[in-house]
């Protein structure tokens, strides 16, 4: 009998430790959404798990796996919108349109988090480096946007700057928050900055001949 039990009692075990390494790891997300990892400390995710702090660094012996933890936790629930949606949209302005959309509308659904976590990235190393992925994602985004517009010269570079600004978590923040407009309004002012910036060139140049040519 006790060599039946003995296998039960284990699972058992695994089991319980599992929910409490999840029970942990839901802590310190939600503390560092609330207050920032930079102000989140082991003893208060310790305390609102529910254990000791020396049962979060038995599961978590340091920040680096903690941090690990928390970020595929997270990421897992809030995936960004995938780029491979938009790419069969050939038109670059409703390509542009169609991104914003989403990703504004992503930016409101994780706004508490990523708040805290570029506010907190000078002071902690591992937001820093995680970051990092979201930085290269948003490049990658402004690579297909600036793809299939035909543009040269300095007109590259203003349109790309442009796209950039748009994707911002920070212009999506200012716009909303600050300045109190609803997503559909902050997309199309992003897509006239946009489509605007990517016409200066020739709009410039017209004018310069207009002004130049000789009247009669």
């Amino acid at each position: 009998m006790s060599d039946q039990k003995r296998p039960y009692r284990m699972t058992r075990r695994a089991e319980l430790e599992e929910l409490t390494r999840r029970r942990i790891t839901q802590s310190a997300v939600e503390l560092h959404e609330e207050l920032g990892p930079a102000r989140t400390s082991i003893a208060a995710i310790a305390e609102r798990a529910g254990v000791r702090r020396s049962t979060v660094y038995r599961h978590f012996p340091n920040e680096e796996a903690l941090f690990d933890a928390c970020s595929s936790h997270w990421r897992a629930a809030n995936p960004p919108p995938d780029p491979g949606a938009w790419a069969t949209i050939e038109d670059p302005a409703e390509r542009t349109k169609s991104v914003l959309r989403d990703l504004y509308a992503f930016y409101g659904r994780t706004q508490g988090m990523y708040s805290s976590l570029l506010r907190d990235e000078p002071l902690v190393p591992q937001v820093q480096r995680r970051l990092r992925d979201f930085y290269r994602y948003l490049d990658t985004i402004e690579d297909a946007l600036m793809a299939g517009r035909g543009l040269r010269g300095r007109a590259v570079q203003r349109t790309r700057a442009a796209i950039g600004h748009a994707l911002a978590f920070t212009t999506w923040s200012s716009l909303t928050e600050e300045q109190g407009l609803g997503d559909p309004d902050a997309v199309a002012l992003m897509c006239m900055l946009v489509e605007n910036a990517s016409r200066t060139t020739s709009a410039s140049t017209a004018a310069r001949s207009a002004a130049s040519t000789p009247s009669i």
